[in-house]
């Protein structure tokens, strides 16, 4: 087709896309190409604006690295992680709920036994975590494999430090008999996400902080339940309203208590979603 303009090049685009395999792909793509042309429309995007925004695109990609995932913080910051997790993680009542994996997650972490300590040397006060893993009905989930990672005190996972030899505030452990866990750590803390990039940037254009609330990381896998990927949050944080990446939820929030030794205690239960037979 010739002569296209602005009122007849979506369809031009969408027909070029006709003959696509994949159903699926070709759903996604012509959706795409949909909704990219009605947003420069919309805004009446001007050639200077989309040079700046390949740009910025061209920086988040050159900032990622082995331990940076740049792409993963600007989802995050734009709320599309969550709105996937939320859209593909509805749990019935009673469930754990889902929240983002965030771009710190590890393969190949160390195995622990119960009431080892995670932390193997990570900046911070000393804190127990305890819980159970059980099903939606209530069944003790035995032999569930638990990852669990966090920041350490300066707001830092262990893949971040210049001088990382080491994994910390990071471990693989099993449920026991009984869905039981334990094991030490230290207190999670606030802290910012990494902002020295283009998200950064982004974030103090529109005037946003780059906080996250304090909260521990897991994923959980058990044969016969949906894996569970969440956070537990400290439930007197600042930033529980104004998350930087909007992964919290209610039923995420617990008290962290502060022992007589003035190390600190959090107990969360997990409830998991059978897989659909």
């Amino acid at each position: 087709m010739r002569n296209l303009n602005q009122d007849t090049i979506t369809q031009a685009v969408m027909a070029r896309f006709a003959n696509t395999p994949d159903p699926r792909l070709k759903e996604i793509i012509n959706s795409l190409v949909q909704h990219l042309h009605a947003f420069a429309r919309e805004v009446r995007l001007t050639e200077k604006e989309w040079e700046q925004g390949i740009d910025f695109l061209t920086r988040v990609g050159h900032k990622c690295d082995d331990k940076r995932q740049e792409f993963i913080l600007l989802s995050d910051t734009l709320g599309l992680s969550m709105l996937t997790v939320a859209m593909n993680n509805d749990k019935p009542d009673g469930c754990t709920e889902a929240t983002v994996v965030g771009p710190f997650h590890v393969e190949d972490a160390p195995h622990y036994e119960h009431g080892d300590d995670v932390g193997n040397g990570a900046v911070g006060q000393p804190c127990s975590v305890r819980g159970t893993v059980r099903g939606l009905d209530g069944k003790a989930i035995a032999g569930a494999t638990m990852e669990v990672w966090q920041a350490d005190a300066n707001g830092l996972y262990d893949v971040q430090l210049p001088d990382y030899a080491h994994a910390s505030a990071r471990g693989i452990l099993k449920s026991g008999p009984n869905g039981e866990f334990h094991f030490r750590s230290i207190l999670a803390e606030s802290y910012p996400i990494p902002h020295d990039g283009p998200v950064g940037e982004m974030l103090i254009a529109t005037n946003r902080h780059p906080w996250r609330p304090a909260h521990l990381h897991f994923m959980i896998v058990a044969e016969g339940y949906e894996t569970l990927t969440t956070h537990v949050f400290r439930n007197d944080d600042q930033y529980l309203d104004s998350d930087a990446v909007f992964g919290v939820r209610q039923s995420l929030v617990t008290d962290w208590t502060q022992q007589a030794d003035g190390s600190w205690l959090v107990d969360y239960d997990f409830v998991l979603n059978p897989v659909a037979a």
